[in-house]
């Protein structure tokens, strides 16, 4: 077998004090390489001799081997005594028990002191291989499992941070606004003290909203979201959402026109999460838009798929912006963004969404003209 030329290697010291032996298990090993049926990734082997037990302590103290192979059997320290301090230290590795001096005693007792496997001397390369692959196989999961619950942690510090983060602006603003409210001659004129209670209620509208995703959001990523599908048309869910949304476009002047096929625009799904898809693309429009601006939602119907493409003649965003737009709490910071409210998981929802119906998200934008969003959702594509 070639020697691998790059990729993870592990470092396997030899610990015996037969030269033969040590020599043997080299070559047994030269150029043998290991492949993880999970990943695919291979993993070549780097192997370091060494005679005694105590030369193996000082090697694992300056190396740091991956696995060692440990003769029961050697002048001065013998195998056990090396696993006994290296249980002590609970170090990361995998050690295999060798010997000439095969007995269930010596095996029960090797393992209780930590050995991953045991080898009876004399042992083929054929059988040291077998025993090297499934070492290398084991320790390469509980590393991989390990990084995992590191990732976990991780991830779970950096969502609290978030979600301290956002949470924090609206409260501590809403707590000032209340002790301006206490000292009633501070706020004798009623316009003022209006002003404040609706800058609170948006705060608090804000909040609600981030709390609502969070939830839509873990349910999809649980799994524990609840689907009812059922045959809708398009057309209606997008006349629904166009209604909803039509306050607040009002209130800034913008219209919002619906492009759709004279035709219904059939599709097997879950109207709640049809209305999550088109109020985020049509909410977005509305909020990243200017003021007498336009939205247009277009609607097509292809025999494998439906599009919904919703494009505004909003702030529009660069290249640089355009690549963080998905990412978990990323919202679009700069000088025209700062007023505009969100959570930062509209769309990390709305291409969760579209997932279920093999489908995706797709954006093309435009600083100072404009976004379009387009989702296309396959037919006969949910998956569960």
């Amino acid at each position: 077998m070639a020697e691998e030329a790059s990729g993870r290697r592990f470092r396997v010291l030899v610990a015996d004090d037969e030269e033969g032996m040590r020599l043997a298990v080299e070559r047994a090993l030269r150029g043998f390489t290991v492949t993880l049926d999970d990943t695919g990734e291979t993993i070549g082997m780097d192997v370091v001799l060494v005679d005694s037990g105590e030369a193996a302590i000082a090697e694992i103290e300056r190396s740091s081997p991956d696995i060692v192979l440990l003769d029961h059997k050697m002048g001065g320290m013998s195998g056990l005594e090396v696993l006994s301090w290296l249980e002590e230290r609970d170090i990361d590795l995998l050690a295999v028990m060798i010997t000439a001096y095969a007995s269930i005693e010596t095996a029960i007792s090797a393992t209780r002191k930590g050995a991953y496997d045991f080898l009876a001397k004399p042992f083929t390369p054929g059988e040291l291989r077998v025993s090297l692959r499934q070492a290398v196989t084991h320790l390469a999961a509980i590393r991989k499992t390990r990084e995992l619950e590191e990732e976990k942690r991780r991830v779970r510090f950096q969502f609290i941070s978030v979600l301290a983060h956002e949470l924090k602006a609206p409260l501590g603003a809403i707590e000032g606004y209340l002790y301006v409210l206490q000292d009633k001659n501070a706020v004798s004129d009623p316009a003022v003290y209006d002003r404040i209670v609706d800058r609170c209620q948006i705060r608090l509208v804000g909040m609600r909203k981030l709390i609502y995703d969070l939830l839509d959001l873990t349910r999809l990523e649980s799994g524990s979201h609840r689907r009812a599908l059922v045959e809708c048309d398009l057309r209606d869910a997008v006349t629904t959402s166009i209604e909803t949304m039509t306050p607040d476009a009002d209130r800034r002047r913008i219209s919002i026109l619906r492009e759709a096929p004279d035709g219904p625009v059939g599709l097997m799904a879950d109207p709640s999460e049809l209305g999550i898809i088109l109020n985020n693309l049509i909410s977005n429009a509305v909020k990243y838009n200017r003021e007498g601006g336009s939205i247009t939602v277009r609607l097509k119907d292809l025999p494998d798929q439906v599009v919904i493409a919703v494009s505004d003649t909003g702030i529009g965003m660069s290249e640089e912006e355009l690549g963080k737009l998905f990412q978990e709490f990323t919202r679009i910071r700069n000088a025209k963004t700062k007023d505009i409210l969100g959570s930062g998981l509209g769309l990390t929802i709305l291409q969760k969404l579209a997932a279920l119906y093999g489908g995706a998200v797709a954006v093309e934008s435009t600083p100072d003209v404009g976004s379009t969003f387009t989702v296309n959702l396959m037919k006969g594509t949910t998956a569960v």
